[in-house]
């Protein structure tokens, strides 16, 4: 009982020194859940105002405590002050001087579960005697959840893979512990070096990101990616994708059939145009090769060969020669006592044909001249 009563009177005079802080002097911000995992580490973010201006961190001192057990600190610049259980454990981050009254523990415990509460001291003024200003903050505590496994990482990828295109597989673990972050390590996939990128999602919580990317092949058909998250303390988790690769999207049987029967269809008109091309020409040459021949052949043409025949048939009736050109010494003698013989011509079927006509025939003097010797024959 009589401790019970010294631990009422000691709370009672806490709360009197610290009227300033419920009067609103003096706040503090800090996160009121955490989940953390066993054997890792935690950062309790916790930021403080107080109506002072400008103080130096020469003149305050940061404690904390548990809420329950104010005697029980689990840090203090006086490292003997600080329980067993913390001791070695935990840091004061940041600056008071800066209003930053970050808590890092390291190597959770399952119990450390606090609630854990921060309080502020400042330096003593005046006399030794004096008792130095102490501000905490019960309203504003932090609670810590164990976790005894560690949170599997989270991939984001596409749905589709397409061979030989770029392939981004996104891997993501949360976690408490900025200063140690988890490592995260890739397998199944060809060796690309991934893209690390470590951010702070929201308050107490940070995330660490890999972002890999690979150009599927063939080969890489129904392969298992996996991503492995390496937490502090030796605790893993992972995360596994099976990737199914697509064939490339292409139209080379339709292209490459049809570039070819327009090719051939080409070539086959080009052939035909040439060939009637040719064909025409032909004939306009065997046309004009065939004019010539009616108009300058070695033979007479059907006229040529009219007039040959129309003189022959101008042959002078039987018993009649052309007198004329006799001279008049054979005109005198009568008529009687002239003999006149018929000139014998030849048939033309017995004479071969002479297509040269100008010479065989020259303008019908045949029969003036067998005329003539048949007379100066007879004389």
């Amino acid at each position: 009982m009589a401790k019970e009563r010294r631990m009422m009177i000691f709370c009672l005079l806490l709360a009197a020194i610290s009227i300033p802080v419920f009067t609103g002097e003096w706040r503090a911000s800090v996160v009121k859940h955490l989940d953390v995992l066993v054997t890792s580490c935690v950062v309790v973010p916790c930021t403080f105002t107080h109506p002072r201006g400008y103080l130096p961190t020469s003149k305050m001192k940061g404690i904390w405590h548990q809420l329950n057990n104010l005697s029980n600190l689990i840090y203090d610049e006086d490292i003997s002050s600080i329980s067993e259980n913390f001791r070695g454990r935990t840091k004061l981050l940041g600056h008071l001087g800066q209003n930053n009254c970050s808590l890092e523990i390291s190597e959770i415990k399952d119990h450390d579960n606090g609630p854990f509460c921060f309080r502020i001291e400042l330096a003593q003024t005046g006399t030794v005697t004096s008792s130095p200003e102490k501000f905490s903050f019960l309203d504003d505590c932090v609670e810590l959840k164990m976790l005894p496994d560690p949170p599997k990482p989270k991939l984001h990828h596409p749905k589709a893979a397409f061979q030989g295109r770029p392939y981004a597989v996104t891997c993501s673990v949360t976690h408490t512990c900025p200063y140690d972050p988890p490592k995260l390590t890739w397998s199944g996939a060809t060796p690309y070096v991934p893209n690390v990128v470590h951010k702070e999602i929201h308050n107490g919580y940070w995330e660490v990101e890999s972002i890999l990317t690979i150009i599927p092949e063939e080969k890489d058909d129904h392969t298992d990616i996996t991503c492995t998250a390496n937490f502090n303390g030796r605790k893993t988790s992972s995360a596994t994708l099976t990737l199914y690769v697509k064939r490339s999207e292409n139209f080379n049987h339709i292209i490459i059939p049809t570039v070819v029967a327009v090719g051939t269809a080409g070539i086959f008109a080009v052939f035909c145009i040439f060939m009637v091309k040719r064909y025409k020409r032909q004939i306009a040459e065997l046309q004009r090769g065939d004019g010539r021949i009616r108009s300058d052949g070695p033979g007479p043409s059907r006229s040529d060969q009219r007039s040959i025949w129309n003189r022959f048939s101008r042959r002078p009736k039987a018993g009649t020669v052309d007198m004329s050109h006799v001279s008049k010494n054979v005109h005198s003698k009568s008529c009687d006592d002239q003999k006149v013989s018929k000139p014998h011509f030849p048939s033309p079927k017995s004479q071969p044909k002479s297509y040269n006509h100008q010479e065989d025939f020259d303008g019908g003097d045949i029969y003036e001249n067998s005329a003539d010797i048949s007379i100066y024959g007879n004389i």
